[in-house]
């Protein structure tokens, strides 16, 4: 069988994710994620009628995080949809505020905008821009000396996250050293 690289023939979409994480005057985060879809190719809509090659979905979702992973405030931006409907879901997004990033989140937000109740790039997006913010959160603790106590919360976030910071591996017993 042949290797997929080279069965490779034209592109013909590209989704770009964008996920940033930014410093605040205080110990809170905000985080912006960026999904950009592309339509490489000339396309027929569902209607008969050809459409060309275009930007489809460009959506923006900015997110304050505290430093409990806690999203305190939301900001939409949806300067390009395939549809006029499209941005009538931006408020969904409000429901985040409160919601704690961590085990269970991708869940929380998958029955938060799932069954029409939201848009599904917005929440790809959203739970896309987690790790990111977990990720963003840490560089952003991690820039100071670290107090004494966050390694233990460290733990409690990282156990059996992944492979490295399984329970019973190196990486952890090392964080409770």
């Amino acid at each position: 069988m042949k290797d997929l690289k080279s069965r490779i023939k034209e592109k013909i979409h590209q989704r770009e994710l964008k996920i940033s994480s930014y410093s605040t005057e205080n110990e809170e985060i905000i985080v912006e994620g960026i999904l950009i879809d592309n339509r490489l190719i000339n396309t027929f809509h569902l209607s008969g009628g050809q459409r060309p090659a275009a930007t489809v979905h460009h959506l923006i979702v900015r997110i304050l995080v505290d430093k409990r992973l806690i999203i305190r405030q939301v900001e939409t931006e949806m300067p390009e949809t395939p549809h006029d409907e499209c941005p009538e879901t931006m408020e969904s997004l409000q429901k985040l505020i409160g919601m704690k990033i961590g085990r269970g989140f991708t869940l929380k937000v998958k029955n938060k905008f799932g069954k029409g109740e939201g848009c599904s790039h917005l929440g790809s997006l959203i739970i896309a821009m987690a790790p990111a913010a977990i990720q963003g959160f840490w560089t952003n603790v991690s820039s100071k000396p670290l107090p004494a106590d966050l390694k233990f919360k460290m733990k409690l976030l990282l156990a059996d996250n992944c492979w490295v910071w399984r329970s019973n591996g190196p990486a952890l017993k090392q964080l409770t050293r």
